[in-house]
């Protein structure tokens, strides 16, 4: 019933907000005689507030024309190489004239970037996904909204999506022999989940897995949103957030948990900051200062535009993660396609290298939570674990702007090339062995004794241990 009463409120408002876009447009114009009167900016710039706050937020497009490699433009097209009823597996092509340049993108690292299925779509990586391009080929998972989803497609699962991330993987590797996996935020525990299934399978595994900001273990410095997972039952969540699709939608019946919902919730974590900033964007408009206003309304363009989740993945998810903790405890089974039951044993990784990456002011996900996956995946050589806590980073800013650009993207850069085969006959402008260990410093080697240590038969656990070679320059 929610649903439908948030979908008729939209839709009665949604021909205000056309009248105020209008109408700011008659205000801010200076041919027009509503736009010579002394009020006319502040008028404007009301009825442009107004607007954006009753607007209806689509998804936005990657929208990444070109990036610049060599000292040269490369034409980037996006095309959908595999179309899952959930998911888009979208390649991000690179084209270039300059043969110079194009022998230079041929010796790429091929990446994967598995973005959240948590209620923003996946042009939140945008950031991320234009760094990455000028130096690897990209793919990335385009989550679908599962309201556009009919029911005739079934239902989505946690264990669907771990099955996604493994014919993705398969794909890639298929095509260019093996690939580089990067999750960010909730993709952390399905992808760990994946990659730990296809190693115990006896098949091969990426090159390399960066976590970024995820739940591998919810339990360390738990946040808000944590404790709300943890102090409601799996049947509060079914009862209370989880609701059917509208009629007037291609996924009508569907039961799922709404975007609004989960966009209100994104609000009411930190109101005042976002009373704020649509403060600052109406003085702005009245200022003149267009710079300031167009970045206010990219960041919203992007923050508004929220998706709805499969009921069962959602709840699955909750359960799984946030209150039994089956990854860390050793006690998620995951259903194959053959109806089969596998235990997901990430000590089963041993040719996978692992970097974590966790922000110091991370309110989503808490320091330590990400980092956890390095006593999971005690298979892993030690010399092929780094972690990296950026300093002064939120959430959001350890995967896009200017700390992700300066301090993360190189460590994760330099993390990949070192774990890349290809890079033995990359062309002499790649940097070089101890270019990419300098850079590597930045990141702290994680020694996680094997089980087999007697160290860890001695205190009846496993012991955590961190060198670091050199201390971060983000601190």
């Amino acid at each position: 019933m929610l649903y439908q009463i948030y979908e008729t409120q939209r839709s009665l408002m949604e021909p205000f907000s056309d009248f105020a876009q209008m109408t700011a447009k008659l205000y801010a114009n200076p041919l027009s005689p509503l736009g010579q009167l002394p009020v006319s900016q502040r008028v404007a710039a009301a009825y442009d507030l107004m607007h954006r706050l009753g607007k209806d937020y689509e998804k936005p497009e990657f929208g990444i024309r070109s990036v610049e490699i060599n000292n040269q433009q490369v034409t980037i097209f996006e095309r959908v190489e595999i179309d899952k009823p959930f998911c888009e597996l979208r390649r991000f092509k690179r084209y270039a004239d300059d043969i110079e340049t194009l022998e230079l993108v041929k010796q790429h690292p091929v990446v994967l970037i598995v973005a959240p299925l948590s209620g923003h779509y996946a042009t939140l990586l945008r950031d991320t996904v234009r760094t990455m391009l000028k130096d690897h080929k990209v793919y990335i998972t385009d989550w679908k909204n599962a309201r556009l989803v009919p029911q005739s497609e079934g239902d989505f699962h946690l264990d669907d999506y771990v099955h996604y991330v493994e014919e993705f993987i398969r794909h890639i590797q298929h095509k260019y022999g093996n690939c580089h996996v990067m999750s960010v935020c909730q993709p952390t525990v399905p992808v760990l989940a994946a990659v730990s299934l296809m190693a115990t399978r006896g098949e091969t595994t990426p090159l390399s897995m960066t976590m970024m900001g995820g739940p591998i273990d919810a339990r360390k410095s738990p946040t808000d949103v944590n404790m709300l997972a943890a102090q409601r039952s799996y049947e509060w969540f079914e009862n209370n957030v989880i609701y059917r699709v509208p009629s007037n939608f291609a996924g009508a019946g569907r039961r799922v948990y709404p975007g609004f919902l989960q966009h209100t919730g994104f609000i009411a974590m930190n109101p005042d900051r976002h009373v704020s900033s649509h403060y600052d964007y109406f003085q702005d408009l009245i200022k003149g200062d267009n710079e300031s206003a167009e970045a206010h309304r990219q960041f919203y363009d992007e923050y508004n535009a929220v998706l709805d989740m499969d009921a069962h993945y959602y709840l699955e998810t909750i359960n799984t993660v946030f209150q039994e903790f089956k990854l860390v405890n050793g006690t998620w089974d995951v259903c194959n396609p053959n109806g089969q039951l596998e235990r997901v044993r990430p000590q089963d990784i041993t040719t996978t290298a692992l970097l974590t990456v966790e922000g110091e002011l991370d309110d989503i996900s808490g320091c330590g939570q990400t980092r956890a996956a390095h006593d999971l995946c005690t298979g892993i050589a030690s010399h092929e674990q780094r972690h990296f806590e950026v300093k002064g980073a939120g959430h959001y800013g350890i995967f896009s702007g200017r700390r992700w650009r300066e301090l993360v993207y190189p460590v994760i850069k330099a993390f990949i090339l070192e774990n890349d085969p290809s890079q033995r006959n990359a062309p002499a402008s790649a940097p070089t062995p101890a270019e990419i260990e300098a850079t590597l410093n930045a990141a702290a080697p994680v020694v996680v004794p094997h089980p087999a240590d007697p160290a860890a038969k001695k205190t009846g656990n496993r012991p955590k241990a961190t060198t670091q070679r050199a201390s971060n320059p983000a601190q």
